[in-house]
């Protein structure tokens, strides 16, 4: 039994030897070529324009900039001065790439979208798609939506919030949807497809009932979320990045679906102890980005839910939400009488339905709704590969995931090739984070200055 042992015992380290081989060896990213000195609140998503020009969506400033090559000279695109014809909104929005240098900018607010030429000038208002959609299409946590070779919008959809709050209205728990949908739109025939569906972070839901009858929901933060990542190629294959076991699923444009081999990934394992000390950590991390006002209303920071309407939600007794209430961003809403921050109050026969998802507040000075986390018994064992939101497509089509293992407390970017290979690992300079890419090896970074932020241009190698 001894020799069995000892092989035993042997077969971890061996695995972990063998892994850390075949690991590429992390590196840390080309050298910076351009600074600029404009200061921006966030950086959300750049759009890589000719001669080195490059659109920045100031998404906390709610700025539209047209940077030069050199990142010196800059010009305004949309903001919400009177400086420009044409504003912002009142709510976050997106860039979008369109049509061969054109750019597509997402109001929110007006449910439009404005075409943006290559000179950086709006020439077209259009229509967003399904005005329960439109939140969805500003990126961030939700994937970067772009279109297809046939020129379909790709998007993440929302949950069907028709169906939570006609659960509600009939005195049932909540079900929050476990998965996403990924759809394709069509501007031209204004038709939506559902090209597949992908795995979503658990949303944790405690229901109490209360003495008049109805119901309060209250939901509490994973700061470790499990969820399937998507990103966009431009050939329109969409790459689907999954959380289980951190391989890469690939979908063409015909329906065909193929399965990469596993990336190689140093999993870390969680200890009860760890658990707990993650947990607190986390906590004091994003109670300090809520005082800040970098922490938004929403579930995990994003876009908060307000449904308006009688008994149906849309005031005419469907159950779905009215046209004015998709996703949207800001300060929480005050809960409903007799409710608590944090919580979606229900009043059997009311005509109103008020719901804050998630932690929240609307930063300084606004209504700040209680920080629920969940146990540390809830955390996986092992810390996911990666979070949802974490993954980039550059000019290439290769994948850059940001993964969640930190070295010096800096993240690491696990390059990812066409077929599902792992080809590099990259690190980027402190305080930086990915913007967006551009041709030639060209990388985009924002930048944290305190509470101000600005943009560097970079080379990969």
């Amino acid at each position: 039994m001894k020799p069995v042992v000892i092989m035993l015992a042997a077969f971890p380290l061996a695995t972990s030897l063998c892994l850390a081989q075949s690991l590429p060896p992390v590196r840390q990213l080309g050298p910076v070529t351009a600074v600029a000195t404009e200061p921006l609140r966030a950086v959300s998503s750049v759009r890589h324009l000719p001669n080195g020009r490059v659109l920045v969506n100031d998404i906390l400033g709610r700025r539209v900039l047209l940077f030069d090559s050199s990142l010196a000279g800059v010009t305004v695109v949309a903001d919400t001065t009177s400086a420009t014809a044409n504003a912002y909104g009142v709510r976050p929005g997106g860039l979008i790439p369109f049509r061969g240098d054109s750019t597509l900018f997402i109001d929110p607010a007006s449910l439009s979208m404005l075409l943006i030429d290559p000179n950086g000038k709006i020439t077209r208002v259009m229509s967003a798609p399904r005005a329960q959609d439109v939140g969805f299409l500003v990126g961030g946590p939700f994937g970067a939506p772009g279109f297809d070779p046939k020129g379909r919008l790709v998007y993440r959809a929302p949950p069907d919030f028709g169906a939570l709050a006609r659960a509600a209205q009939a005195g049932l728990p909540p079900a929050p949807p476990d998965s996403a949908a990924l759809v394709r739109f069509d501007l031209t025939t204004r038709k939506l497809d559902t090209a597949t569906f992908f795995k979503t972070p658990k949303i944790n839901v405690n229901v109490t009932r209360t003495s008049d009858g109805g119901m309060n929901v209250q939901t509490t933060v994973n700061p470790l979320p499990q969820g399937d990542d998507w990103a966009l190629l431009p050939d329109g294959t969409i790459a689907l990045v999954r959380t289980k076991d951190f391989h890469v699923d690939w979908l063409s444009t015909d329906g065909t679906i193929t399965s990469s081999p596993k990336i190689p990934f140093n999993w870390e394992r969680l200890t009860d102890e760890g658990k707990v000390a993650f947990i607190d950590s986390a906590k004091i991390a994003m109670e300090k980005a809520r005082a800040s006002g970098q922490l938004g209303g929403g579930l995990f920071g994003g876009p908060q839910l307000v449904m308006r309407g009688g008994p149906g939600g849309d005031g005419a007794g469907t159950g779905a939400p009215r046209r004015d209430s998709a996703t949207r961003s800001g300060p929480a809403p005050s809960p409903a009488p007799g409710g608590a921050g944090g919580t979606m109050t229900v009043t059997a026969g009311g005509n109103t339905t008020v719901t804050a998802i998630g932690p929240g507040g609307g930063g300084p000075g606004g209504p700040q709704l209680q920080l629920n986390m969940v146990s540390p018994s809830e955390l996986p064992d092992y810390k996911p590969a990666f979070a949802p939101g974490s993954t980039r497509v550059d000019v290439d089509g290769n994948l850059w995931i940001r993964t969640t293992q930190n070295i010096d407390a800096r993240p690491v970017y696990d390059i990812v090739n066409r077929k599902g290979e792992l080809i590099d690992r990259v690190q980027l300079p402190a305080n930086r984070v990915l913007a967006g890419f551009g041709e030639g090896g060209v990388v985009y970074l924002a930048v944290r200055d305190g509470t101000t932020a600005h943009l560097e241009k970079a080379r990969v190698k």
